[in-house]
């Protein structure tokens, strides 16, 4: 069952419109169209940003609007806001588009999904958007490039149908990346096909490669080492690079990851690239000059409340600037590596909390970083060898997902528009965060 639906309600909590939207010019704004920004890098590059936050309990909205549960954070173009959805009575997953300055929903798209995941509360995906198309990923696999003016269907697949993809203990959450006329993205199926290439206007398979039983939860990404463009792919077994137009192998190193926690996006800073997982820790990678092949430099060795070392993350995309790596930590400490060695110079509490699988969100901007954490606090700060300096934190937004005796928000917001977009299981918002 597939609906298209073009809707117009009116919004709940309109009331909670503080700053005017007058004074937010989109003709300078940047957009936020997919995982990571405009470049795929989890950088917030707007100027004229607030240097502190507002002094108040919970940061005040431009808007706020209903939608169901779901992990996987908005993406912002054109002045439209895109994000997945899940209704559980009905078995449903949506793909809605909001107006980006009043928070009306414009158009949603429907469709029959049923779980059989673990943490089963909705899409994992950031959509896509390219042009006037929006492509998504939904947790069982189903995946749709839609009309990005009405969400009507342009194409679309079914990873368990089409390609015999055995679904992840926690679901497909890799976002596909957009490569000229080519739309690649992570499918786990048989014959070769953990990673497929598809026409992006037609669907049409171009490539398919690699091979790996667990599939793993990490965006492909496409770098440049030894002047050749290198599509990464960090999966259970290995991260592998592969010629971005046909899929063939150029280099692989292997890294096998328990319970294959690939998730965080690889890091690339020159010839080096960093990735991090929650049991297995951190590998620094050094690709040869030629960028033909790779070498392991350095790599963390334990995961434990006290023996931790070098940083274990479990969702957070750690930030690698060439000589510090910072990064949330398997029990929620933030913690300072030197980029080097892998030897640790700090770690802090004091932007989340202990408990395990603690997560926090870390954005550069600028000279400092804004800190999305669990708890739905936003926070700026300092980060730098020296330690960790709370420049203000306010409330975002309220963590609604049960995890652990606490409760929790997983979700990514996008930076665009001089503004912050997140989303809990309740709701979607934006905040104005342009300077006065």
């Amino acid at each position: 069952m597939f609906r298209t639906l073009k809707v117009n309600p009116f919004v709940g909590l309109a009331g909670l419109l503080v700053f005017s939207v007058s004074g937010i010019s989109n003709a300078t704004a940047d957009d936020w169209p997919q995982w990571g920004g405009p470049k795929r890098d989890l950088v917030w590059r707007e100027s004229g940003i607030v240097d502190q936050l507002p002094d108040s309990d919970i940061l005040p909205r431009v808007w706020a609007t209903p939608i169901g549960e779901g992990y996987g954070g908005p993406a912002v173009a054109d002045g439209r806001v895109y994000v997945m959805d899940r209704l559980r009575d009905e078995q449903l997953e949506r793909v809605l588009c909001l107006d980006a300055a009043s928070g009306k929903i414009i158009w949603q798209h429907d469709y029959e999904a049923r779980y059989s995941i673990s943490y089963p509360a909705g899409p994992r995906c950031t959509p896509v958007i390219d042009d006037d198309r929006v492509y998504v990923v939904g947790a069982v696999g189903h995946m749709f490039c839609l009309n990005a003016d009405d969400g009507t269907v342009v194409w679309k697949k079914n990873f368990v149908e089409d390609f015999g993809t055995q679904l992840p203990v926690w679901g497909m959450v890799a976002s596909p990346l957009v490569d000229g006329d080519q739309l690649i993205t992570l499918v786990g199926g048989s014959d070769n096909s953990l990673v497929v290439s598809f026409d992006k206007t037609t669907g049409k398979e171009l490539w398919r490669a690699l091979q790996d039983a667990q599939i793993g939860y990490a965006p492909p990404v496409i770098f440049d080492f030894g002047g050749r463009r290198q599509l990464i792919m960090w999966h259970p077994e290995a991260v592998s690079s592969l010629d971005p137009k046909s899929g063939e192998v150029i280099w692989q190193v292997a890294y096998r990851l328990r319970a294959g926690l690939s998730i965080a996006t690889p890091r690339k800073f020159d010839n080096k690239l960093f990735v991090a997982s929650f049991y297995n820790g951190p590998r620094m990678i050094e690709v040869a000059d030629d960028g033909a092949s790779a070498k392991v430099t350095w790599t963390g060795k334990s995961e434990s409340e006290i023996r931790t070392d070098g940083v274990h993350p479990i969702m957070c995309t750690p930030w690698f600037d060439g000589k510090n790596i910072y990064s949330i930590c398997s029990y929620g400490q933030l913690r300072c590596l030197d980029a080097a060695n892998g030897e640790r110079l700090w770690e802090t509490l004091d932007a989340t909390g202990r408990g395990r699988w603690w997560n926090a969100f870390i954005i550069p901007h600028e000279d400092r970083f804004f800190i999305h954490n669990e708890q739905g606090d936003l926070i700026i700060a300092r980060l730098s060898p020296s330690g960790y300096d709370e420049v203000s934190r306010a409330k975002l937004i309220e963590p609604t997902r049960p995890v652990q005796r606490r409760m929790t928000i997983w979700s990514h917001p996008a930076f665009a528009m001089k503004s912050v977009f997140a989303r809990n299981d309740k709701e979607i918002i934006r905040v104005n965060l342009a300077a006065e």
